[in-house]
């Protein structure tokens, strides 16, 4: 409140003053538009970057994939070869340069250099808090932190007879009472079977820079309330939210999800001599783990956190064996700009620097909208001149 009175009043009768009458300026609002405009002046001082990568179609027992190459004898004579910028493999900055390697392994042999396998583990994220929620409800479900935030205290404070069907929805906490984990495992032991619980509870530590943990976690009241259960309690909007905290709760509470992994190198040999070291890599869902309590939605969220350029599956290799070259080409591609804020991007950064308090994220958004500071373009968060103007001011 001293803060407010300080900085917020003083700062917002001075942009009125000198702007607008309808300007504000505070404590929070100033930053999260000093974030949005700081980015939208690094969107157009950007200047993109070409660079080319090489890729080699291959088979073996008839089954294709691709490899890409990693490195080839010419990268050690200069580091002009790897640009300052981010790639997977060699970042090749000419079209003649990738051109030239293309037409050497068009001609070259392929074998297997190498073999590694290996079983990854993916553990559960900790059940939502605030800024969380209203990420993932801007992400998952495409809604507004404010609309989702809204859905959730009717979802709070009970719908068509129902008692209230979650917690309290602003918290920065990540913790859960004892008797709900203890709840959470009977329903998913009876459900699924004992192998999706860990052997102790899964307690979750709040690591986030000042936060108050005056309340759990949001998670639904009756652990064994399935999102099925309530569809006919429920509107479209209130089922879509409830699933999503469900579905994060649930999760928490369940063993990793294990995936078995391959990684090839594969030379290619011009003449015998070796012209470079191409790579690929595998990686396929060998226990489900957490993902069950996702249900339909298990391979949506496969997608979003798979690496780039892991394939689901390659065929059986091993050392030595000879490859069948399909066809080699070299991409084209492009250094991106760094991308504009959206609700979900903002509000993560905003608790990352311990800015604002949780119950103020969707509002912050609305009001540098309202005065229209920022527009909403799609998704993304796009300053307009009155917000240029009064950042700089």
């Amino acid at each position: 409140r001293v803060l407010d009175r300080l900085i917020g009043f003083p700062l917002t009768w001075f942009v009125q003053k000198k702007v607008s009458r309808g300007a504000s300026a505070g404590r929070v609002q100033s930053v999260a538009l000093g974030l949005i405009v700081k980015r939208e002046k690094e969107i157009q001082s950007f200047r993109a970057v070409e660079y080319w990568s090489i890729h080699a179609g291959l088979e073996k027992a008839g089954r294709g994939f691709e490899a890409e190459l990693a490195n080839f004898p010419e990268m050690t004579k200069g580091a002009s070869m790897r640009p300052p910028f981010r790639a997977a493999g060699p970042a090749i900055p000419d079209e003649s340069a990738a051109n030239s390697l293309a037409t050497t392994f068009n001609r070259s042999e392929f074998s297997v250099a190498s073999v590694t396998k290996g079983e990854k583990r993916r553990g559960p994220v900790p059940p939502f808090t605030t800024s969380t929620f209203q990420q993932a409800a801007v992400n998952r479900l495409g809604m507004s932190a404010a609309r989702a935030m809204g859905i959730a205290q009717e979802l709070y404070e009970g719908v068509n007879g129902q008692s209230g069907l979650i917690t309290y929805m602003r918290t920065d906490s990540v913790s859960i009472s004892p008797i709900a984990r203890r709840q959470a495992r009977d329903w998913i032991s009876g459900a699924w079977g004992s192998q999706f619980i860990p052997d102790k509870e899964r307690v979750y530590a709040t690591r986030s820079k000042g936060a108050q943990e005056a309340h759990e976690a949001i998670r639904p009241t009756d652990p064994s309330a399935m999102p099925e259960s309530l569809r006919r309690v429920l509107s479209a909007d209130q089922l879509r939210v409830y699933t999503l905290i469900w579905q994060r709760f649930t999760a928490s509470q369940m063993t990793d999800a294990r995936y078995a992994t391959m990684a090839v190198e594969i030379e290619a040999r011009d003449n015998g001599a070796l012209a470079g070291t191409f790579r690929a890599s595998a990686s396929a869902l060998v226990f489900e783990g957490h993902l069950k309590a996702y249900g339909a939605d298990v391979n949506d969220r496969q997608a979003e956190e798979d690496e780039e350029g892991v394939v689901t599956a390659l065929p059986e290799l091993a050392q030595g064996d000879i490859l069948t070259r399909k066809a080699v080409d070299s991409r084209r591609h492009q250094t991106e700009p760094p991308p504009r804020y959206t609700e979900a991007s903002l509000v993560r950064a905003l608790e990352e620097e311990g800015i604002g308090r949780p119950s103020t994220y969707a509002s912050i958004v609305q009001t540098v909208m309202k005065r229209d500071y920022v527009e909403r373009q799609g998704r993304a968060l796009v300053p307009q001149e009155l917000g240029f103007i009064v950042h700089d001011l």
